[in-house]
């Protein structure tokens, strides 16, 4: 929240300077009109006299008069640059005697904590209060007017700001604004009164606001905030109304201040009413013919509570169905009719379609870097077609799913003169899609590494993809260049290219090291057959060096001996995705499912691998959310030789089986190397739930988790016997960096030679 917020703050002192000029207009004697011999100006220290000049409404040769005299003082003083003007005549020179406003030399702040002192300074400067900007005395006393206000909604009652103005040399003043933030007021007491039904600490339970907790300091929901307050009282009203207290209402929400503005207490009188029971769902109005079809989407049923919930769902389902034959203005109102002695309500959908409206032309705004062409081509709704509230819908939620924006909203205008006619306006707030990272790490087992990356989701606002990698450390060193044009056809087919050179030399207990070097490219399509499936096609080249070593695992120097080095693959890609999530990031609900097929049909080296995953979520009671993943992978040799080592799936860690070291899964060589298996499964489970005191956030939740799995040798006998299996608690925070997880466990099922890591955190991963 920006501090001082431009549009809330200052507006120039129009006022004074009118009076101003009013004071000064005796100033000017009335004379008779005479032509101007010159102009003289006096008194200036800083201004240029152009400014001057060109503020006058006359110029040298123009007849002079009274009222040109009294124009030119309004003009110079709303300029802000002066304190005061007079005008002087001396035979036929009209001479102007200024005393210019002090500039502003500094602007300090002392005892500042709560705000960013950049942002402070920006809206200052936005306001008219800044290095370089004449001094108004008016704005500086609206300014700290302003940020009293803003502690106080930060529930810093005891805050206070004092304004010292120190006048310097040349004309100047230093503004330093010092601050006495205090503590801020913490919620102590929360009280629900007239509250029967439910219990006080339920009711309490579903608000934001809190008394103060061990995880307040960062979510600050124990400082008051009308806004929240509201919220929270919406929050109870539902709660009530969606468990048939039809009647319910909040009679007062009272706020209380300790007299040393410290603690704050709340106390929320409601009056509960009696619980209804519906007796059934009648429908009036015009439904175009199609009544049954409209039936289906009531989600009311008699026999069971009164539901507000339900009774909106149904009013916005019926209203979204009259969109999509083309009504975009129709009224869906419901009525109920209580009968409260038998403690019954009846329910009425009335509807009015009104009239049919096409849209007539679709606009975009907002977008001060995506070109227009990246968000209408998303659009599914065409210009010059009968409005379709469904795919305006769907093209709403595919142009928030490119990723390029903060905010996309679709706004509905009536074209004037017309009743058939809307236009579409789709607003958009862009956010930063560039990433550019750069990094130095030391450690035993690398030393020194650098490591950068550029990486833009949406170069040049075309809605392409550019990456570039670069990675030094001396176990693992990459070159990577990626790019994606999304729209490689008009059909929106995508394309993708991968150039890389990879290089990776794993530690064994020998204290050995081997080489593998990983030079190559491809490059991919995606086919898009629905919204939500898309079909991906691709060939690629790789090569594989094996480099010698003394202590180069087993399976690595058998496949080298026996086939060589140098390996070269050319493998095809084939894979489908289907993503229904509501959210990539943070789902709580939807499903995800996805099949590749990797076969290398040329080279050296020919084998087919396969990885397909499933995830689905489910929302549970009281903001619980149930996650399940499961995944497969599976690989085949061709031909003569084995399925290739060096392409081998891994296990264990965080992304498959938690509480197991990284990678640590399937058969360990007898270098001690982990070489991974040519079959892998994976099955997880999470159970989020949010952290005590956030409230709705669901950037910061807690987990209880279960993994099970591992991977397998080609060949090798898959067994119960062989799963391993884990389970405990973790963090989840959608930090700036990227999704971050924290997990903390105990293996359930184990074999003594594997490695445990109880606590484990990665950043970039989902499962």
């Amino acid at each position: 929240m920006l501090p001082l917020p431009p549009h809330r703050l200052f507006r120039p002192a129009m006022a004074v300077v009118a009076i101003a000029a009013a004071l000064a207009a005796p100033a000017v004697q009335a004379i008779e009109p005479f032509v101007l011999q010159d102009i003289r100006v006096e008194g200036l220290q800083r201004t240029d006299p152009g400014t001057v000049f060109a503020a006058l409404p006359f110029r040298v040769g123009d007849t002079y008069s009274d009222d040109k005299g009294a124009a030119a003082l309004r003009a110079l003083f709303a300029t802000g640059l002066f304190k005061d003007v007079r005008i002087e005549i001396e035979g036929r020179i009209a001479v102007l005697i200024v005393e210019e406003r002090p500039v502003i030399e500094t602007v300090t702040f002392v005892g500042l904590k709560e705000f960013d002192k950049d942002v402070l300074v920006k809206s200052l400067k936005d306001s008219g209060i800044g290095e370089g900007l004449p001094f108004d005395r008016a704005l500086i006393d609206r300014a700290e007017q302003e940020i009293k206000r803003q502690y106080l909604s930060r529930s810093l009652y005891g805050a206070e700001v004092v304004t010292t103005i120190t006048p310097t040399e040349r004309n100047r003043v230093n503004v330093s604004f010092t601050m006495t933030e205090g503590d801020a007021a913490k919620i102590k007491e929360i009280r629900i009164v007239g509250a029967k039904v439910f219990k006080e600490s339920e009711l309490t339970g579903l608000m934001d606001l809190t008394t103060s907790g061990w995880l307040t300091w960062y979510t600050k929901n124990d400082r008051y905030s009308r806004a929240k307050l509201n919220a929270d009282l919406d929050n109870l009203r539902a709660y009530y109304l969606n468990r048939g207290y039809l009647e319910f209402n909040v009679e007062n929400a009272q706020v209380t201040i300790s007299p040393d503005k410290q603690d704050i207490s709340l106390t929320i009188t409601v009056k509960e009413g009696q619980p209804y029971t519906v007796t059934g769902v009648r429908l009036e109005g015009e439904y175009l013919g199609k009544d049954e079809e409209f039936k289906q989407l009531i989600g009311i049923r008699a026999g069971e509570p009164y539901r507000a919930a339900a009774v909106t769902a149904t009013t916005k389902a019926f209203t979204d169905r009259f969109g999509n034959f083309g009504y975009a203005f129709a009224r869906v109102e419901a009525r109920t009719e209580i009968d409260r002695a038998n403690g019954t309500v009846g329910v009425v959908l009335a509807a009015d379609p009104q009239r049919r409206v096409y849209v007539r032309r679709i606009d975009v705004a907002g977008n001060t870097r995506t070109r227009d062409e990246v968000v209408r081509r998303e659009f599914r709704q065409l210009e010059s077609s009968w409005y379709d509230g469904e795919r305006i819908k769907m093209s709403r939620e595919r142009v928030d799913r490119l990723g390029y924006f903060k905010e996309v909203e679709v706004n509905e205008n009536e074209v004037a003169g017309t009743a058939d006619q809307v236009d579409l306006t789709v607003n958009v707030t862009e956010r930063p899609t560039g990433n550019l990272q750069l990094g130095v790490s030391f450690s035993s087992a690398d030393r020194l590494a650098l490591s950068a990356s550029v990486k833009q989701e949406n170069v040049f606002g075309s809605g392409n993809y550019l990456g570039l990698e670069v990675n030094t450390s001396k176990t693992g060193r990459s070159l990577v260049f990626s790019t994606v044009d999304p729209y490689f056809t008009v059909d929106g087919i995508s394309r993708g290219i991968d150039l890389y050179y990879r290089t990776s030399r794993p530690f064994n207990s020998l204290g050995d090291q081997y080489q593998i070097a990983n030079p190559g490219g491809a490059i991919r399509f995606g086919v898009p057959f629905s919204e939500y499936d898309t079909v991906f096609f691709g060939i690629g080249i790789e090569q594989t060096n094996i480099g010698a070593s003394s202590g180069i695992p087993a399976q690595y120097f058998n496949y080298r001996r026996l086939y060589g080095a140098n390996s070269t693959s050319l493998p095809l890609t084939l894979g489908w995705a289907r993503d229904q999530r509501d959210s990539a990031i943070s789902p709580t609900a939807g499903r995800y499912q996805r099949v590749n097929v990797e076969w290398s049909i040329a080279g050296d080296v020919r084998f087919v691998r396969l990885n397909g995953q499933y995830q689905q979520f489910f929302p549970l009671w009281q903001k619980l959310t149930l996650g399940l993943n499961g995944e497969v992978g599976w690989g085949i040799g061709q031909g003569s030789r084995p399925y290739p080592v060096f392409k081998n799936f891994y296990g264990g860690g965080l992304g498959s089986v938690r509480v197991f070291e990284q990678n640590s899964l399937g058969v360990i060589d007898p270098t001690g190397a982990y070489i991974g298996g040519a079959r892998k499964i994976n099955l997880n489970s999470e159970l989020y739930f949010p952290v005590p005191g956030t409230g709705n956030d669901k950037s910061l939740r807690i987990f209880a988790f279960a993994d099970a799995g591992n991977v397998w040798r080609e060949g090798e006998k898959i067994t119960g016997a062989s799963i391993r299996a884990s389970a405990g608690l973790g963090l989840s925070w959608i930090s700036p960096v990227g999704p971050l997880k924290l997990s903390w466990g105990v293996p359930l099922k184990k074999q003594p030679t594997d490695r445990i890591q109880r606590f484990q955190f990665q950043i970039g991963t989902a499962f």
